[in-house]
């Protein structure tokens, strides 16, 4: 009897995919992650960023990781998703708005696997990042 590969559409791969990390190294606004999983099926990560920024310090900072990870692609190929890490640098007064343009920038500006939309007022953001497929590595 032969094995099936079911390769890109089994769900086991459709449900692999990586943990957002977001953290704020700033005394008044803050970053939490709401829903955590990005995966190659097409599930956003999301977080939120809330309050207004005080960037006191050498630390005023956002910062938002996401791993590298590996999955089987359409061709049955092993590929290898590349890691993300976006940072934006906080001004004086600066409100969760303009925090989440800098990291939707900072994910959109690279040729990554992910892509970036904001959405929110000046006190409370979100930020989605869904994983596209493109520009991954072939291991």
């Amino acid at each position: 009897m032969q094995k099936e590969n079911p390769g890109y559409y089994n769900d086991v791969e459709l449900d692999r995919g990586v943990q957002l990390t977001a953290v704020s190294y700033d005394q008044t606004q803050r970053a939490m992650v709401i829903a955590g999983r990005a995966t190659v099926g097409g599930k956003p990560v999301i977080a939120e960023i809330s309050g207004i920024a005080t960037a006191r310090g050498e630390d005023g900072t956002v910062n938002m990781w996401l791993p590298a990870f590996r999955f089987k692609g359409r061709n049955g190929n092993m590929n290898r998703a590349p890691g993300l890490n976006a940072v934006a640098t906080l001004s004086p007064r600066q409100g969760a708005i303009e925090t989440a343009k800098a990291i939707a920038a900072c994910v959109n500006k690279h040729a990554t696997a992910y892509k970036a939309t904001i959405s929110g007022t000046r006190r409370k953001a979100l930020v989605n990042i869904v994983f596209t497929g493109k520009n991954c590595v072939l291991v």
